[in-house]
């Protein structure tokens, strides 16, 4: 029997996917199976993964033929997934060692809890620049604020993946998927705790200034309207319902300005 069931949308990741799964491979855990779906790449991403499904026989790839998006990609390897628990992975990041291992035996030795997380390490070319940091056990009042867990370092028991049927697939959550999953999960009193530890490396660029479309902020604000109706959250929390929407509106040199802020927070926070 699977332990950890590992999904993995993959699309356009050919210069860092072969990275992230050696991460996988090299973990001190070992009763693991990952699910990868090519989400139509358009380079050699899908050879790539195809090469070590050939060599692996615990890594299954699958294939859509049009490009479908990550919600749709991730449900369909959860359609196939047979573990205890659900691991995310994404194709441009790397698992620490010890990561499968110690979110594993946290879920078993604490059964309150049906979900898991870590601080994610931010690198890029250059090495890291800064670590994340979120509430240990999150509650209606922080998930009203923000996405409670990161979503690509996580494990989740798979009842809970299966009691909210997954990933939405409506327009309204595209971008959102993982914030509105969590929502999902928490209304249902599957609730769940952040390491301290940083187990999960994120591949991103320390001077990206790429703002969220407005459509994906307006749907960030649908996900925060319906968590402060189903959690009868006091009127002061609305505030955060128009938050993104407003954050949208900034003059680029604020949008920077901020960007810079929270970068120069989370050092100072690990220094």
């Amino acid at each position: 029997m699977v332990d950890v069931s590992i999904i993995m949308g993959i699309y356009n990741c050919e210069k860092t996917l072969e990275e992230s799964i050696n991460s996988i491979l090299n973990q001190t855990f070992q009763n693991w199976e990952l699910i990868m779906c090519d989400d139509a790449s358009e380079d050699d991403t899908y050879s790539i993964a195809l090469a070590f499904s050939e060599k692996y026989p615990n890594i299954h790839l699958y294939k859509n033929e049009i490009n479908l998006g990550l919600n749709k990609t991730l449900n369909k390897c959860l359609k196939y997934a047979k573990g205890t628990y659900i691991a995310r992975m994404d194709g441009d990041d790397i698992s620490l060692p010890q990561r499968l291992e110690k979110e594993f035996v946290f879920l078993e030795t604490h059964p309150q809890y049906s979900i898991v997380s870590t601080p994610m390490i931010y690198f890029d070319e250059n090495g890291d620049f800064a670590i994340g940091k979120s509430v240990n056990v999150p509650t209606k009042f922080d998930l009203i604020k923000g996405t409670p867990f990161c979503h690509a370092p996580c494990m989740v028991k798979r009842e809970a993946y299966y009691a909210v049927k997954g990933y939405s697939e409506k327009n309204r959550t595209l971008r959102v998927e993982d914030y509105d999953l969590w929502a999902r999960m928490m209304r249902l009193n599957f609730n769940g705790y952040n390491l301290d530890e940083p187990l999960y490396k994120m591949r991103d660029d320390r001077n990206a200034l790429n703002r969220r479309k407005y459509k994906y902020r307006i749907n960030e604000s649908y996900v925060k309207l319906k968590i402060f109706r189903d959690f009868k959250l006091p009127i002061r929390y609305f505030v955060y319902v128009f938050r993104p929407i407003l954050v949208g509106l900034l003059p680029k040199c604020m949008y920077k300005f901020l960007h810079i802020f929270r970068l120069n927070r989370r050092k100072n926070k690990n220094d």
